[in-house]
């Protein structure tokens, strides 16, 4: 694979809109792919990263909120119960904080990174965090879950992201303000 450096791409990035595709066979690439997301997400005190997140419109994610490391490929969720409420913020849309909905237990299937099935059970946490991303690879950012009053209220940082996004992008600190950077 030819070495490349990976960056997080920024809200409205179209890439964050953009449907991921199926990656067919979990190659070499992809596993270098997947431990330079994993190193990208820790080194801005993340807990998932999504491969769209990072311009690459593939179904990757990775996710580690303290108990170990997912890579995953293709990640599809199963099967969902309960809900709980939690409040979001996204490596892609710094210094914006949204509460959303979403299931409290979840089931998803998955390819790791050396192409084996995997099932894995999440609650809690994990589960929002498993959700956050694949919402990525279906082209939703938080900003999608905002209500009236979220957008009037985060309206002004939106404004303030396009314009660095057309300009220069952001500084670290930008990235690092919300307490689940997802």
């Amino acid at each position: 694979m030819k070495e490349t450096e990976l960056s997080i791409k920024f809200f409205p990035d179209p890439v964050l809109k953009k449907k991921a595709r199926a990656v067919l066979e979990v190659s070499q690439r992809n596993r270098e792919i997947l431990s330079k997301m994993a190193q990208l997400m820790y080194d801005h005190s993340g807990i998932g990263l999504a491969a769209p997140q990072v311009g690459i419109s593939e179904c990757m994610i990775v996710a580690d909120i303290g108990s170990g490391l997912y890579k995953l490929v293709n990640p599809r969720l199963v099967s969902k119960e309960g809900t709980q409420t939690l409040e979001e913020g996204c490596l892609s849309v710094p210094e914006v904080c949204i509460k959303i909905r979403r299931a409290k237990r979840i089931v998803v299937s998955a390819l790791d990174d050396t192409g084996k099935r995997v099932k894995i059970e999440a609650d809690g946490l994990l589960a929002c965090v498993l959700q956050h991303e694949m919402d990525h690879l279906r082209g939703k950012v938080i900003v999608d879950y905002a209500n009236f009053l979220d957008k009037v209220r985060i309206k002004k940082r939106l404004l303030e992201l396009k314009k660095k996004y057309k300009n220069e992008g952001l500084s670290e600190s930008e990235t690092k303000s919300c307490k689940l950077q997802l």
